[in-house]
């Protein structure tokens, strides 16, 4: 490919400002070279960011490689250092990707583009790993082009390129880059394809990763379509951002079902629903009973269902039984699930309470009742799910009067004594 139609590639001057990830290989150090002669992306603001992952012994190296790259091109780099999660069960090459999209998101400017220089060979191979993993249509689309990223978006302007091409390019130009040995290392499986699996295929069928990316491309369009509709059945289905309604999931087909449920679950932030989550859902949480309290977790995350809805976002831990602390209310009361009580609109309680965890047996008199209740019957007439009871820090006097749970449920005696002081307890619960 002529050094024209590379450089035509990368060309767009819609004013939005480019942040590029930039490792120090070859094709990043292609795409550095390329955007830095474009005349558009010196005009909107270009910048590099090269995540520094601590995980090779020249990792100390190759930053200062980027450095100096950078500096002879007259580009900023701003080099970010991040700790990769090895116990988050997604793998090396995983573990390492996850940490520094990260870093790539914030760092992301408001509407700035995260240019990455994927290219028609590393499509063609995430291609073939998402088939060989049982992918659908949305998994065998494999990268897209533009996304939305962040606060901002992504770009991959080198899809349509080959990685002989680029390489042609650098030689050319006489770029210098890093070759990481980890690249060769049969264990991670994008090498072995790369290096093994590739190259037998391109032997039978030369024009191999050509006619896979286009797959990719087909297998996007296809997934687009369904994408809306399957925004739409998800709008219908959506009791608030974190729950959907059990009876409106019903009303979808299966097929449709998972789909809306994958999409529920990436929209939370969560980790990816692993092969057989979508089959634990619909058999252990919609088939089961309303009051069955049934769950399915997985990487930290955590769907529920409750009464007649399901909930989904990651497990918190329960609030100790054992922890209990004096509290005057002067500041915030920090509690041990980071969770946070405030008394606000008032200086302090007039002698200090003593705030702990639930033990069972608690009973409340509440404003207007004669008698108390048992603070069980309480929270479930208040609707309280199962999993912010195990996090309620309640309030007593001296004497063991309960007065608060939360927020939430006050006693007769506590309301009265916040309303004569102008004043409110706020329960912040972790998102």
């Amino acid at each position: 490919m002529p050094a024209t139609a590379l450089r035509k590639a990368v060309t767009r001057d819609d004013g939005r400002p480019i942040l590029l990830g930039y490792s120090g290989g070859m094709d990043s150090g292609v795409l550095l070279h390329l955007l830095a002669n474009d005349a558009g992306a010196r005009r909107n603001g270009l910048r590099a960011i090269h995540v520094h992952h601590g995980l090779h012994a020249d990792a100390d190296a190759w930053a200062a490689h980027c450095r100096r790259e950078c500096a002879a091109l007259d580009v900023a780099l701003q080099v970010v250092r991040v700790e990769v999660d090895r116990d988050a069960g997604l793998g090396p090459e995983g573990a390492a990707r996850a940490a520094r999209h990260r870093a790539f998101g914030e760092s992301l400017g408001e509407g700035e583009v995260l240019a990455l220089a994927h290219h028609r060979d590393d499509q063609a191979e995430t291609f073939l790993l998402r088939a060989l993993r049982g992918s659908g249509a949305d998994g065998l689309a494999a990268m897209r082009p533009w996304r939305s990223c962040a606060r901002g978006w992504l770009w991959r302007p080198l899809l349509g390129i080959a990685r002989d091409e680029l390489r042609g390019y650098a030689m050319a130009h006489g770029l210098r880059w890093i070759d990481d040995p980890g690249n060769g290392d049969p264990r991670f499986d994008r090498n072995f394809l790369r290096n093994q699996v590739m190259p037998l295929l391109h032997q039978r069928w030369p024009a191999a990763a050509q006619n896979l990316a286009r797959s990719a491309a087909l297998s996007a369009q296809a997934a687009g379509l369904l994408e809306r509709e399957d925004a739409s059945a998800l709008s219908r289905a959506m009791h608030d951002q974190s729950a959907l309604d059990v009876a409106a999931l019903r009303n979808i087909t299966a097929e449709r079902r998972a789909r809306v449920l994958r999409r529920w679950i990436e929209g939370l932030g969560l980790p990816p629903l692993p092969g057989r989550g979508i089959e634990r859902i619909e058999t252990g949480l919609l088939a089961a009973r309303a009051d069955a309290a049934a769950c399915f977790d997985w990487a930290g995350a955590r769907v529920q269902r409750w009464r007649n809805l399901l909930h989904a976002g990651r497990i918190r831990a329960a609030l100790p039984r054992d922890w209990e602390q004096a509290w005057d209310g002067d500041a915030p009361l920090a509690l041990p699930t980071g969770d946070r009580l405030e008394l606000i609109g008032a200086g302090r309680f007039d002698a200090p309470l003593r705030a702990h965890a639930r033990q069972g047996g608690e009973r409340i008199v509440q404003p207007g009742r004669a008698h108390s209740h048992a603070l069980k019957h309480v929270l479930q007439d208040a609707e309280l799910p199962p999993w912010q009871r195990a996090r309620l820090p309640l309030l007593s006097d001296r004497d063991g009067e309960l007065l608060a749970a939360g927020d939430g449920i006050l006693s007769a005696r506590m309301a009265a004594w916040l309303r004569a002081h102008g004043a409110r307890l706020h329960w912040t619960r972790v998102p």
